[in-house]
């Protein structure tokens, strides 16, 4: 009997150890947790004409503009933004709170920004698209269609009922030809 009290104390022994390294983990999976103050990002993107971006995704897309801000040229350059440009910043909200998404769409005065290959998403590295929700993809498609946008390819197309049921997925260009992911319901 020894010998099957010994296999039944190392069998619990060792099953209290996996508990305690499993638990000690966990505790110390979560103390080191990155902990952020917002769940969300803001993406900056240089543009070439700003008053015409800004109508794209406020009339076209939905966004809302809130008040923008400047960086002084001395902050822009220690930054590492710019070569000693200031910037003014024009604030695109998807959202309410403080948890909104934040667009923040810039022109950069005296420069000429170099355009990438925008015409498929592996032409280069880097951001290649925005993934919006959209609540109705005929409505959004309208919108953009009285600023002469038009859907790219065959969109809108139905997503695979498995994957998102009811949705599609509709994709256009933004004035400087960014690809832009809008995906919702036909209504």
């Amino acid at each position: 009997m020894f010998n099957g009290e010994f296999v039944m104390w190392n069998s619990a022994a060792i099953a209290v150890t996996v508990v305690a390294m499993a638990l000690s983990w966990r505790a110390a999976a979560g103390a080191d947790a990155v902990k952020f103050p917002r769940p969300t990002i803001d993406l900056g993107c240089v543009v070439s004409d700003l008053e015409k971006s800004v109508r794209f995704y406020t009339a076209g897309i939905g966004f809302r503009e809130v008040k923008g801000f400047q960086v002084p040229a001395e902050l822009a350059r220690d930054a590492g933004l710019t070569d000693s440009k200031p910037l003014t910043i024009r604030v695109l909200v998807l959202g309410d709170g403080p948890d909104a998404t934040n667009l923040k769409l810039m022109q950069v005065a005296g420069t000429s920004p170099r355009t990438g290959d925008t015409e498929f998403i592996h032409a280069h590295t880097g951001f290649r698209y925005l993934t919006i929700m959209v609540d109705d993809t005929d409505a959004a498609i309208t919108r953009l269609a009285s600023l002469g946008v038009k859907p790219i390819a065959k969109s809108p197309v139905a997503l695979p009922e498995n994957l998102v049921p009811g949705m599609h997925l509709t994709c256009v260009r933004d004035p400087d030809g960014n690809l832009v992911e809008l995906i919702g319901p036909r209504k």
